[in-house]
């Protein structure tokens, strides 16, 4: 059974004369354990796919299944479990809050869920993202690329049926983006973890395993690399 089924997903935005349509009609699964990119360029409709498949915004129409959950079936209170839960979303600017270790930050999911820091997951996660040594750092204490590893670690911290990453490298210089996709290929192959980049760079998304491509809100590509 596919982790993530797209099905007939509409999203327009601004009503008759100023309607936007963002999505149109847009269609596509994913199975466990792929690796893969979303590409367009500008105004192409991927941010609006990764905020939809994250259950930050709801379709005009269309569905998206979560491991056989049809999200926009749940209310609201249900969806923001979900996406704690099941979701792990890495956002391009990190997200980190200031006040909070890398430890706690890389919890916090599991923080807002009132468990405590399990300190034998702790040592295999931050070992998993090169921050043993940091765990009581604070975010401006790390450089991007640390922030950014740490945001991997707070997405994988509950083993969620996907990850979506929204252009996880461009902030990052060549050698630091090319270590985060490394530890994502290390999260996607080591721990059969779906991962799914939204990305407008070429570069990122031959590195993944297969690409879907967007334009003008519609689904025009759908390939794999390797």
């Amino acid at each position: 059974m596919a982790i993530l089924k797209v099905e007939n997903l509409v999203k327009a935005y601004g009503e008759r004369d100023t309607c936007v349509t963002a999505l149109n009609d847009v269609s596509f699964s994913v199975e466990k354990g792929e690796f893969v990119a979303v590409v367009g360029s500008s105004g192409s409709g991927k941010s609006t796919l990764m905020h939809l498949i994250g259950g930050v915004i709801r379709p005009n129409s269309g569905r998206v299944m979560i491991d056989g959950q049809d999200i926009f079936a749940l209310e609201e209170n249900e969806l923001a479990l979900l996406r704690r839960r099941n979701i792990g979303i890495i956002y391009q600017f990190y997200n980190l809050l200031s006040t909070l270790t890398v430890e706690e930050n890389v919890f916090l999911p599991q923080l807002l869920d009132g468990c405590p820091i399990d300190a034998e997951k702790a040592d295999v996660v931050l070992g998993l993202i090169g921050l043993s040594d940091k765990r009581k750092h604070v975010p401006s204490e790390l450089s991007g690329g640390q922030q950014q590893c740490v945001s991997i670690g707070r997405a994988l911290i509950n083993n969620p049926a996907l990850i979506l990453a929204d252009e996880p490298t461009s902030s990052l210089d060549n050698k630091t983006g090319r270590e985060v996709m490394d530890l994502l290929r290390q999260v996607n192959r080591n721990y059969l973890q779906t991962v799914i980049i939204i990305t407008h760079e070429d570069k990122i998304a031959l590195q993944t395993d297969r690409i879907i491509t967007l334009e003008n809100g519609c689904l025009v590509g759908d390939e794999w690399v390797n």
